[in-house]
């Protein structure tokens, strides 16, 4: 790990949403409601969370379906699925939506999410879909499996709709894996489940996704809090030192 890439670590923010405005978003092609989500996204609040004790440490744990890998190149986000965790504890509350998409899946994307054109017809749009998962978040910390993927989209579509930053840092589950367990070669997402002994299942849908990543963080949330680890600041120093 690089040092520039350690003090972007290390900036671990979680936001805050004026609710109250949410109501107010329906279309993401009327300008008002981008106004509006754009409003929301300032409102987003830093919160410094390395210093939580981890077994207290609060998170969203969630995962994008998507046309494709590349963003910037025309892909787009078909669904968003997401549960929240409180130490090792995954709790009920529950975040799914599909997301209305002028890039129809193709073929192979339909085959491997499920997702066909005509399913996302009368989804709500993008800005919509955002503001419902800006809510859901509130103050947690968000987490993600290979989470540069859902960096790389969120930051995109946040910048598409509202030339704005997305200002939640991810935390990425292999940064737990690369402490916890140095031998495990392989960081695809049912492989690391089925080393931890965890059901694979829904896969490449974006709630039964979440799912899995939460019970695979909370699985490894758990071996470095046994490895002395106390809070997240102390897993990044030691990232820092393992280079």
């Amino acid at each position: 790990m690089k040092m520039n890439q350690m003090v972007q670590y290390l900036k671990q923010l979680s936001g805050k949403v004026n609710t109250s405005m949410y109501a107010s978003i329906q279309d993401q092609s009327n300008p008002h409601h981008i106004s509006m989500l754009r409003q929301m996204q300032k409102e987003i609040k830093m919160k410094n969370t390395l210093e939580v004790p981890l077994n207290r440490l609060r998170v969203v744990v969630f995962d994008l379906e998507t046309t494709g890998f590349y963003p910037n190149k025309g892909d787009a986000i078909l669904s968003i699925g997401a549960v929240k965790v409180t130490g090792e504890t995954i709790e009920q509350e529950t975040f799914y939506s599909l997301v209305q998409s002028n890039t129809a899946p193709s073929e192979e994307v339909t085959e491997l999410t499920g997702i066909k054109a005509e399913d996302l017809e009368d989804a709500p749009p993008l800005s919509e879909v955002l503001a419902q998962f800006y809510k859901f978040i509130k103050g947690h910390t968000l987490v993600a499996h290979h989470a540069k993927h859902e960096q790389a989209f969120m930051q995109h579509a946040t910048w598409s709709l509202m030339r704005a930053n997305f200002d939640h840092r991810i935390v990425d589950t292999s940064f737990l894996i690369r402490i916890a367990d140095p031998e495990l070669k392989g960081f695809q997402l049912e492989e690391c489940c089925t080393n931890c002994g965890i059901e694979v299942k829904d896969r490449h849908h974006a709630l039964g996704d979440a799912k899995m990543t939460a019970e695979l963080w909370c699985h490894y949330l758990k071996k470095i809090q046994e490895m002395g680890f106390p809070n997240l600041r102390e897993v990044y120093e030691q990232l820092a030192k393992m280079g």
